[in-house]
């Protein structure tokens, strides 16, 4: 039981890092990455980085090509909870744009997680 768990670190560690940026209004997130003036990539990098650690407890429970399909929903879901969390946030505000990068960066992950594990694949029945 405890190992099953244990596999869901990634995930929860990433979602709770995202939580977190979602919780600093404007002006903090500005202070904190003043190199960006779109976050849009980075919405784009947590969610890829979300998709793929959502890949590591899963992988071996669901076949190839529904896992691909299941990362990229999960994190589109909490791409979408972020949002309604991000209405409670002072000088924030839910953004279905933001969302749509979500996906995309989580549809990317998974579609280069498809690529090395079709190669892994091959690879291994040679």
């Amino acid at each position: 039981m405890k190992n099953k768990l244990v596999v869901w670190v990634p995930s929860i560690v990433c979602m709770g890092i995202i939580f977190r940026l979602s919780s600093m209004t404007g002006n903090e997130l500005q202070s904190s990455f003043p190199f960006f003036t779109d976050f849009n990539w980075g919405h784009f990098v947590a969610y890829f980085v979300l998709a793929c650690t959502y890949y590591i407890p899963l992988y071996k429970k669901i076949s190839t090509p529904y896992i691909f399909i299941v990362i990229v929903l999960l994190s589109i879901l909490y791409g979408i909870t972020d949002e309604i969390h991000q209405a409670f946030v002072p000088t924030r505000m839910p953004d279905m744009n933001d969302v749509l990068v979500d996906g995309l960066g989580a549809s990317c992950a998974a579609f280069l997680l498809w690529i090395w594990r079709t190669y892994d694949d091959r690879r291994s029945s040679q």
